[in-house]
């Protein structure tokens, strides 16, 4: 609740007694000591605020603590005492969300803002609009839901509808209250959005206890914070300080006596009083779209002033009634929009640059920088791909060069700053041989890439291996990339048929290799080997063959060695393989070395042979095509064609005119282009392809 001076002095002499006094006697003193308890937690966590020393708290919790455990008849659930949770979390149970957690429309700029407010405007009927803007928290999406006063369950965000149950590891956040006077308000069910934080301040102390036990720091807040949320022990994420700010009540049911505010500011205001951390103080109810604007700008100014990371900020209509006459989209509501910040920028000193190989052959230039922080994450290496990006960016050693974070995510090379240059700068030199096996390097004339031909070059065969056990392909969930690089270097793994003859004695005797871990280990990797086809195939890392060419190949055979007796030729006539990626399969099969390591597969017990259903026939899209392009933000793309896919259609690798659909999402790039000049093809947004399956369902 919001503290009033009188509450305060209460609670002040409330402690000095407590801090003087021995156990409480009676089951109403014991409830009298956890008053004072959330009282100093609501001034630490919410109000950041404190009024004791850490040391007195720790003096009263013990105290209840003590006296709960000599009489553990008087435990509450909402006791301060347990959040903390003694047990491991093996698994997180998928929960369904009260209402859906939709996504936000965004804008970048005053332009997208002022179409946004005309739209609201105009379906509103409203010549003028009250919006309420407040900080878009750069963190880990969550929603809580009380009950009766009581916090009952908490989940991620998921896909929108579910999301994982995380209820346990939430009470270990002391910003979410364990109970609310939701009844106040007449409101018997509640389910609230929020985010989940690490402070700046939190995060670099985090990251310091890391580097003294040697173990690598976290990329950035907004990982820490969503990484904790799924930890299987409760107690760690208690360590971990994280915050929670409380922005959104999606829904609620009330008594019919029930006094729920009617304005989005309102409820934020109605959340503080109760307790939460709401964005309360950041806040500001403004009056048409302008002000809107002046607000955001202000605020990006200031962004790096602020205890915590924000990417944006959120724009609301504050009447709730106008919000549920604008309504939503199958995505986004129309009542609200993220305005994104700009990108970050800094300027750091390329010092080196460090030649990597890939599962391909594919050698890739790194940049080795002076470590610079950008939006809270620290870059030290960003990939220069290739020799013509490096002459294009005119890149030297010893150059000072702008680095941006594109999308606030991923780290890029804008330019460099040839006016800084003072004469000690040196061109950087590609490799004509393997940085590795050190053999010759080799270009083809249509490519910008250099590649290593060995293919038993150990670079190639680790990268492979890490390729083979990845989620897309046999998804061997207990062996991940670490794992892959030990146990490459300690001799116990040499290639991919080695997964399956692995020395379990010898694993056995390292560190973090326990019985359990290797019971998983035996039992991820035979499992692995009833994969369906086509995942195998796209395990196999065969250039130019991505998981959609992978299901048309197995689509085309009844065994996997059907394909040694195909001809660049014969693959020309499957769906959407080209030249290119004729050779490509079909120089991998005439490859003795790969022929060896399926015979070898094939022996160890691995599905060869086609054994999925035939395609779906008589669905709503049996007969259609379609194909996904750039990156999309409403779906995952396995999922959307996997819908397709059920229900009858067929995906394609590329454009050409026997696709039907092309579904675009956002910096789509040269097959939008090329599907625009070929009639035949419906282009469709994100929103009209959930709209045509919707259709099509009904």
């Amino acid at each position: 609740m919001m503290t009033k001076p009188d509450t305060t002095a209460s609670m002040q002499a409330a402690t000095t007694q407590w801090l003087q006094s021995a156990a409480p006697a009676t089951a109403h003193q014991t409830e009298q000591l956890r008053e004072v308890l959330r009282f100093h937690e609501h001034r630490y966590y919410v109000l950041n605020d404190p009024l004791i020393a850490d040391n007195e708290y720790d003096h009263l919790y013990k105290l209840l603590q003590q006296t709960e455990l000599a009489h553990p008849e008087w435990v509450t659930p909402t006791s301060p005492t347990q959040r903390v949770g003694s047990s491991l979390n093996s698994s997180f149970a998928s929960v369904s969300h009260l209402v859906p957690m939709l996504s936000l429309d965004n804008s970048y700029n005053a332009e997208d803002l002022l179409d946004f407010d005309r739209r609201v405007r105009e379906l509103s009927g409203l010549s003028e609009v009250t919006y309420c803007v407040e900080p878009k928290f750069d963190g880990a999406s969550m929603s809580v839901i009380y009950e009766n006063d009581q916090l009952v369950r908490s989940a991620t965000r998921g896909d929108g509808v579910q999301g994982d149950d995380i209820t346990t590891n939430s009470k270990q956040i002391r910003s979410i209250p364990l109970a609310a006077a939701f009844s106040r308000y007449g409101i018997q069910q509640v389910e609230i959005r929020g985010e989940v934080l690490m402070s700046k301040k939190n995060f670099a102390l985090y990251n310091s206890k890391l580097a003294e036990e040697g173990i690598p720091p976290l990329a950035n807040p907004r990982n820490a914070a969503a990484g904790s949320l799924r930890m299987k022990d409760p107690q760690e994420v208690g360590r971990r300080n994280l915050e929670a700010f409380l922005y959104h009540v999606a829904f609620y049911t009330t008594t019919a006596d029930g006094l729920v505010p009617t304005t989005h500011s309102g409820m934020l205001e109605m959340l503080w009083q109760l307790g939460f951390r709401s964005p309360q103080q950041e806040k500001r109810v403004l009056q048409g779209i302008q002000a809107v604007i002046d607000y955001c700008l202000a605020f990006e100014a200031r962004r790096d002033d602020l205890p915590y990371e924000i990417d944006g900020m959120v724009i609301k209509v504050d009447d709730l009634q106008r919000q549920e006459q604008l309504g939503q989209t199958t995505h986004h509501p129309r009542w609200a929009i993220a305005y994104k910040f700009k990108a970050r920028q800094a300027i750091s000193t390329l010092r080196g640059v460090e030649f990597q190989v890939g599962r391909t052959g594919a050698v890739t230039p790194v940049a080795k920088l002076d470590p610079v922080g950008i939006g809270g994450v620290t870059v030290s290496s960003i990939s220069i791909h290739n020799q013509d990006y490096i002459a294009e960016k005119d890149l030297l050693l010893g150059d000072q060069v702008l680095i941006e974070r594109a999308g606030d995510v991923i780290p890029q090379i804008v330019r460099s700053l040839p006016d800084k240059r003072n004469g000690t700068q040196q061109p950087i030199h590609f490799p004509t041989h393997c940085p590795v096996c050190q053999s010759q390097l080799a270009k083809e004339a249509d490519e910008a890439v250099w590649r290593c031909i060995n293919i038993e070059c150990p670079a190639q065969v680790v990268e492979r291996i890490i390729h083979f056990v990845s989620k897309d392909a046999l998804d061997i969930r207990s062996f991940g990339e670490q794992q892959v690089r030990r146990f490459y270097e300690l001799g116990l793994l040499k290639d991919i048929p080695g997964l399956y003859k692995l020395d379990y004695e010898a694993i056995g005797q390292l560190d973090g290799f326990g019985t359990k871990s290797i019971a998983n280990l035996r039992s991820s990797l035979e499992a692995s080997k009833q994969q369906p086809l086509h995942r195998l195939i796209y395990g196999l890392g065969i250039r130019h063959v991505g998981e959609t060419m992978a299901k048309t190949l197995a689509r085309s055979v009844q065994h996997l060695n059907d394909l040694r007796e195909r001809s660049a030729e014969q693959l020309l006539t499957l769906e959407d393989v080209g030249p290119k990626v004729a050779a490509s399969i079909a120089g991998f099969f005439a490859n003795a070395q790969n022929l060896q390591m399926l015979d070898e597969l094939a022996h160890l017990g691995l599905n060869l042979q086609q054994q999925e259903a035939a395609p779906t026939t008589g669905g709503a899209l049996t007969g259609k095509t379609f194909l996904f392009t750039g990156t999309l933000e409403k779906f995952k793309r396995q999922q959307a064609e996997l819908q397709v896919e059920e229900k009858g259609g067929q995906i394609l690798g590329g454009v050409s005119s026997k696709l039907n659909y092309l579904v675009v999402g956002a910096d789509a790039g040269s097959k939008l282009e090329k599907a625009k000049k070929i009639p035949s093809i419906i282009i469709l947004t994100e929103d009209e392809f959930l709209a045509l399956l919707a259709a099509e369902q009904g």
